[in-house]
């Protein structure tokens, strides 16, 4: 089962952007990394909700996938650039 199956094609933009997001919270002194996942989540749903297009909760659900899969993707490339 692939989670890209639940996201709704045009909340896939939203994808890069959070990556991108999250990347410059990375470099801020100010704000923990752990708190990155629940900022990227929040901003995600927001950015979803923004959009528009269908009911409040298919955007919240839509906010919470693309917010997981920029997570998990970015994991991902890190664990995938570990040396062993």
């Amino acid at each position: 089962m692939e989670i890209l199956n639940y996201v709704i094609e045009n909340r896939l933009v939203l994808v890069p952007v959070l990556y991108i997001i999250g990347e410059f919270i990375k470099r801020t002194e100010y704000i923990k990394d752990k708190l990155i996942p629940s900022i990227l989540l929040l901003v995600g749903i927001v950015f979803s909700l923004l959009m528009g297009g269908d009911t409040a909760i298919n955007n919240i659900i839509q906010g919470i996938l693309v917010s997981g899969v920029t997570v998990l993707g970015n994991q991902l490339i890190k664990q995938g650039m570990k040396e062993d």
